[in-house]
């Protein structure tokens, strides 16, 4: 008898915590910081209203079920794209027209009381955030066009540096970048961006960079898809003196969901699986592949082999959680670069899953405040001290 009340007592636990977490995770405003859909409709012509599940990470009917209001959708190119502005605003207007098919799904919004308004009508809010500063073209005209299209966040660089700014992969693998950081036009860039309300994005510069723009902007910053170098030393990630800054900053740290940003073992697994492959990935890019579609499709081609490198899900949830006790649970989000990424850790395999997240952390003991800040509130607050004018 004593044992069957044990069992029933367990398995009502268990159904009141999976109730809790799932109305814990509806009820708060969920804010991705980082997706790469524009990039898969640019690469395979994809659209944001179809069926994709399988496809890509991301579509409008899934982006719903796991539990998203707010999605920042990445405009992205390398450094090698040819007229970077216009492909910047060809990728907003493959966004435009997902939005004018579906107004009753989806809507782009310029400010907080809009992305409220938005979410209260149970509709996706939609804003841009410019992944690298060569996309304006040295030209602070073309930075105001943008916002004006609904950008509200500009990562300064990509993996290239601009003529104005110093990214991570050339301070770590160019010497010529060592000591480098934001150039007096870099500073102007920083300064136009606070003035207009536009967020300035800390993923992918150099360290150099950043300590020039936390020596120069007077709003709150975002990382918006870099995770811990402590946890894993990645010249992508921030080391501890730059979360600390960053608090101090009153900005916030999106965790990015690349298992090679989260997990060190990968990075070197990784390279093994594309050397023992290159001579297809090259053979695919001499047909005219770009790099990314030909490794991708080697990674679906060896299915099991590409999984197995896949990031446990719980280094999520430490990098998360190793924020919190730095500096507290004020400055940490999500940004997970679905749609740029090949290896997502496992279980996170696309945007339904979500929720996965808000669970694990109701079980380590954090409270509804607590999420409610990490799914979405401290972005929030963010975004919106970068709108407020000074006086």
């Amino acid at each position: 008898m004593k044992t069957r009340i044990i069992i029933i007592t367990i398995l009502l636990t268990n159904q009141l915590m999976a109730q809790s977490y799932k109305e814990i995770h509806d009820e708060a405003i969920l804010i991705d910081t980082h997706n790469d859909f524009l990039t898969q409709t640019m690469n395979y012509g994809y659209s944001l209203d179809s069926n994709l599940k399988g496809k890509t990470h991301s579509d409008l009917n899934r982006y719903k079920k796991g539990g998203l209001d707010v999605q920042f959708f990445s405009v992205w190119s390398d450094g090698n794209q040819l007229n970077p502005y216009a492909f910047a605003n060809r990728q907003i207007d493959s966004l435009d027209a997902a939005i004018k098919r579906n107004p009753d799904k989806i809507v782009k919004v310029k400010n907080t009381e809009e992305l409220l308004n938005v979410v209260k009508q149970h509709k996706i809010a939609a804003l841009i955030g410019l992944e690298g500063g060569h996309q304006i073209e040295d030209n602070l005209d073309n930075l105001d066009a943008l916002y004006n299209r609904g950008t509200r966040y500009i990562t300064l660089t990509w993996n290239n540096s601009t003529n104005w700014a110093t990214s991570a992969f050339d301070e770590k693998f160019n010497t010529e970048f060592k000591g480098k950081g934001l150039s007096d036009f870099g500073k102007q860039v920083v300064k136009h961006m606070n003035t207009i309300g536009m967020m300035v994005d800390v993923s992918h510069v150099s360290e150099q960079t950043f300590w020039d723009v936390i020596g120069t902007t007077t709003k709150p910053i975002i990382a918006s898809h870099s995770s811990v170098y402590s946890l894993c030393p990645h010249q992508r990630n921030l080391k501890n003196d730059q979360i600390i800054a960053i608090a101090k900053n009153g900005g916030v740290i999106q965790i990015n969901f690349n298992s090679g940003f989260i997990d060190p073992t990968v990075d070197e697994r990784e390279s093994a699986f594309i050397k023992k492959y290159q001579g297809e990935i090259n053979s695919l890019k001499e047909s005219g592949i770009n790099s990314y579609k030909a490794e991708e499709i080697v990674y679906k081609k060896y299915n099991d082999e590409s999984e197995s490198l896949r990031a446990p899900f719980n280094l999520v949830i430490e990098h998360i959680e190793y924020i919190i006790k730095l500096v507290g649970v004020d400055y940490v989000g999500i940004g997970s670069d679905f749609d740029g990424i090949i290896l997502t850790p496992k279980l996170l395999d696309d945007v339904t899953t979500y929720p996965l997240i808000t669970k694990a952390l109701l079980e380590k003991g954090y409270t509804e405040t607590d999420l409610n800040k990490i799914l979405g509130g401290n972005l929030l607050r963010v975004l919106k001290a970068n709108e407020e004018k000074k006086n």
